[in-house]
């Protein structure tokens, strides 16, 4: 089904936003921590057109449902199921004051749903970017983010961090995004796996989530609860010795998000010293906090990762919200086939789905796919340059000694450009 078919004209654009992978820095995001994910790529794609009135319909080639109504019908809870990512943004920047109108979108692939990939940001900043265009907001990138953010808390009610759209939104070809969330601040950390012999697997259990379904939100409630126990603003200021006097599954649940946000700065300092092949340690590290004191994890995914560990894979963990979805692992290029072999049959034998494993290279962010229509070539080449415009970290300072802040960030022994 196409869109004219559907909707009875052309679309004024495609736009296509990825999903991510978080290399480490897991459920640290709403804990003003520490995060270094990277775009992949594989897409979530829309077709859009712009109505001259307030009413907006959303369909989709990927998934059942839909929505049929106007602005005015956008709210909490409403519409159900997909549809609210998309139709969340609307919502949010008209309430944060911009001139947004009704929209035919037609979603025509998506990044795997449920595989811990953030299919749901993507949708999100697809369809930002192609608003931002469409209506000529000229929004920074930055407060498209933030829009998707309240789309998915506010409207969809899933009590996420602003990581995957982040991600999705300023990821750059090659590399990482070091996202600060307590300021908001973002480096391009180069990360290049295929530079250096390896591979970055991501194994999808198959096992799907969902990040509305209540979970995620207690363990979001749990972090911000101990904050408050220890009258912090948040975690991020937390140390293992106040983490220590906490009461209960508190006391887990903090000691995860202490211990994360060390193990970004060093996974930071690492890659930025040219040394990719030493992370594995910090990954393995991050997934038995992740199992154990934050208790994410599911038997499939931990079946993956120490089957992967055992093949050969330098390191290993889930990655995304948890509670099935997928993993990845750091692999010898020369021991993938091997690894992902070994994945398969830990998997047959225990009479589960075979597992779906890819190879992930950092890709870049959302952008528009084709240029007909509405919409000018000034603005779109205006929205990559501000990727390319993005610091990127330079690995040593003229003296060959790194310098960070207290963001983990290059300081004033680090150079940027």
């Amino acid at each position: 089904m196409s869109f004219a078919e559907l909707f009875g004209r052309e679309p004024h654009g495609r736009w296509a936003a990825p999903g991510r992978v978080n290399l480490i820095g897991e459920h640290v995001d709403y804990a003003r921590g520490l995060c270094l994910p990277f775009a992949i790529a594989q897409r979530t794609v829309v077709e859009v057109a712009t109505r001259d009135d307030s009413r907006v319909r959303l369909a989709s080639l990927a998934e059942p449902g839909g929505f049929d109504g106007t602005l005015d019908d956008i709210g909490s809870g409403s519409p159900a199921g997909w549809a609210g990512y998309a139709a969340g943004v609307l919502w949010a920047l008209r309430a944060d004051g911009h001139a947004v109108g009704g929209v035919d979108l037609l979603v025509t692939d998506t990044v795997p749903l449920g595989a811990g990939l953030s299919s749901s940001a993507a949708l999100e900043c697809s369809t930002a970017v192609a608003v931002d265009e469409l209506f000529g907001l000229g929004l920074d990138r930055r407060v498209l983010a933030a829009a998707c953010q309240r789309a998915e808390n506010d409207i969809v009610g899933a009590a996420t961090g602003g990581m995957d759209q982040a991600a999705s939104l300023l990821a750059k070809a090659g590399h990482a995004l070091l996202l600060d969330t307590r300021d908001g601040a973002t480096r391009q950390v180069p990360f290049a796996p295929a530079d250096a012999g390896l591979g970055l697997l991501v194994i999808d259990t198959r096992v799907r989530h969902r990040l509305a379904d209540g979970r995620y939100g207690a363990r979001r409630a749990s972090v911000e609860k101990a904050a408050a126990a220890l009258r912090l603003p948040s975690l991020r200021e937390a140390t293992l010795d106040q983490v220590d006097t906490l009461d209960g599954e508190l006391r887990p649940r903090a000691r995860h998000v202490v211990t994360e946000i060390v193990r970004v700065r060093e996974t930071v300092k690492l890659l930025a010293d040219g040394r990719i092949d030493e992370i594995g340690p910090l990954l393995d590290a991050s997934h038995t906090s992740l199992a154990g004191d934050f208790e994410v994890s599911c038997a499939e995914l931990d079946l993956a990762v120490s089957t992967a560990r055992g093949a050969g894979a330098l390191g290993a963990r889930l990655t995304g919200g948890g509670f099935g979805g997928s993993a990845i692992a750091l692999v010898p290029l020369a021991a993938v086939d091997a690894v992902a072999s070994a994945v398969r049959a830990a998997f047959a034998r225990e009479d589960l789905r075979s597992p779906e494993i890819r190879t992930a290279e950092p890709s870049a962010g959302a952008a528009r796919e084709s240029l007909h229509g509405p919409g000018t070539a000034e603005r779109v080449d205006r929205l990559q340059d501000e990727i390319a415009a993005l610091p990127v970290v330079d690995p040593r300072s003229p003296d060959g000694m790194l310098g960070y802040d207290e963001h983990g960030l290059p300081g004033p022994a680090g150079r940027s450009r």
